[in-house]
């Protein structure tokens, strides 16, 4: 298998199969594609957790596969989604007409370009039921870092309750776990990226008992930007629920 900083894991549950991220290096996604024999020609819809490369690089070459998959992606101008309208909210009328954006008639939507023209972007803004029992919910950091950076976690009912797939957990992994909640309470397990990479120890000693008595989490799959120190934690925080979730690794839902 090919290592690499990034996220990529699909989900095979309820007679769906739904691809979570695409990964660092295109090249790279394509090889582990290929020595798994995954067939990305089936399946049921992506989800890009958010607009860091290291989760969107494999799109070329998903694309290059399945055209018209029905990508979900974050509402963000990365994907073509609008420009944001606060960069039009001090329109001066004193310049010329032929100085000012759009000769002074702002268009009712402004896209963004995205480096992948012709996807078949859906964009994100709310929670979302993708199919019967895969719903996503959106989350944008309350904190100055990545607070600009809208990300989609992806929930599947299972019959023991819902598993969580996160990318990187930028808005924090209990402000995730809270949004879900609010719809499902009964979540099971969670699996992916935490963003625990810089986080002090005492505050991820912290989180991962909070994780585990708190937010009643039974099992936890912790993986890409979570950290080793992170990992280190969590196992033994976790014991026997927690997962192991490298490159390659195959896991049980509940």
């Amino acid at each position: 298998m090919h290592q690499d900083w990034g996220y990529s894991a699909l989900i095979e549950y309820g007679g769906k199969r739904i691809l979570f991220d695409t990964g660092n290096d295109s090249a790279g996604f394509e090889r582990n594609v290929r020595q798994l024999g995954v067939e990305l020609g089936r399946l049921d819809a992506v989800v890009v957790s958010h607009r860091h490369g290291d989760h969107t690089s494999g799109l070329r070459y998903l694309l290059a596969v399945n055209p018209t998959v029905k990508v979900y992606v974050p509402d963000d101008e990365a994907f073509g989604g609008p420009t944001p309208s606060i960069f039009f909210r001090q329109p001066d009328s004193s310049l010329p007409t032929e100085m000012r954006y759009f000769n002074g008639v702002l268009p009712g939507l402004i896209p963004h370009g995205s480096a992948w023209a012709g996807a078949n972007f859906v964009h994100v803004s709310d929670s979302t039921e993708i199919a019967p029992g895969f719903w996503l919910v959106r989350n944008v950091s309350n904190t100055h870092q990545f607070g600009e950076t809208s990300e989609l976690s992806l929930v599947v009912d299972t019959e023991n309750g819902q598993v969580v797939l996160v990318g990187c957990s930028h808005p924090g992994i209990e402000q995730i776990i809270a949004s879900v909640k609010r719809h499902s309470p009964d979540i099971s397990m969670i699996v992916g990226g935490l963003h625990l990479v810089t986080t002090p120890q005492r505050e991820i000693e912290r989180l991962a008992v909070s994780l585990r008595e708190t937010w009643k989490i039974g099992r936890i799959a912790p993986g890409h930007c979570t950290g080793e120190l992170a990992f280190a934690v969590l196992r033994r925080v976790f014991g026997l629920g927690y997962v192991y979730a490298g490159v390659g690794s195959v896991i049980d839902l509940p």
